[in-house]
């Protein structure tokens, strides 16, 4: 009798440890998926379950900006932007030159959350485009943007984009790109490119 006594405390014993290891494990899993998730996989997190909702960003620059995403590419983010209460209707902003994101309490969670499909199957074509492609693809189109840089706030059209740095043909806004509308031009870095609005 005494031995059913000894072998169900043992048996208890062995239960109680083997369900703390288990979330010793859970614990341990969800320290590393968190370890491996990437501000681009939370941006896309919030664009896929959160679509409507604008995210404040601040720039590296000290400005903040509104964004409703819309696209989420390698290293760059896209949407509807609002800065000081004008309303844009498209802007472009590089990953690298976000300083902070203020999202809400629902899509701080949902990125976290959504993380956990983040990486599986094949990515999107956007997903799988540089800055670099999508500031061509405006060049190409003659669009005129308005570039902020830490220091500037440009105006004008993309004349070419090389691979670290672009050419822009300055112009008043409103404006075509016509040589005599030029004011100036200027070779920027692509690291001193903050937010395009186009």
């Amino acid at each position: 009798m005494r031995w059913d006594h000894l072998f169900n405390d043992l048996e208890s014993q062995l239960e109680q440890e083997l369900a703390a290891d288990e979330v010793d494990v859970m614990a341990e899993e969800e320290r590393l998926r968190l370890g491996r998730l990437a501000l681009r996989d939370r941006f896309q997190a919030m664009h896929t379950r959160c679509a409507g909702r604008a995210v404040r960003l601040q720039l590296t620059d000290g400005s903040s900006v509104a964004l409703l995403l819309g696209a989420v590419g390698r290293d760059w983010i896209a949407g509807e932007t609002s800065a000081g209460g004008a309303t844009t209707p498209s802007g472009l902003v590089p990953i690298a030159a976000i300083a902070a994101v203020f999202p809400d309490a629902a899509q701080a969670a949902e990125s976290i959350a959504a993380a956990e499909v983040a990486g599986t199957g094949a990515p999107s074509l956007s997903a799988r485009l540089g800055l670099g492609f999508v500031l061509r693809d405006l060049c190409r189109r003659r669009a005129p943007v308005r570039i902020t840089t830490p220091r500037d706030d440009l105006h004008g059209t993309i004349d070419r984009v090389s691979r670290d740095h672009l050419d822009l043909a300055e112009h008043e806004p409103g404006t075509p790109r016509r040589e005599g509308s030029v004011r100036a031009r200027r070779i920027l870095p692509l690291t001193q490119v903050l937010l395009v609005r186009y």
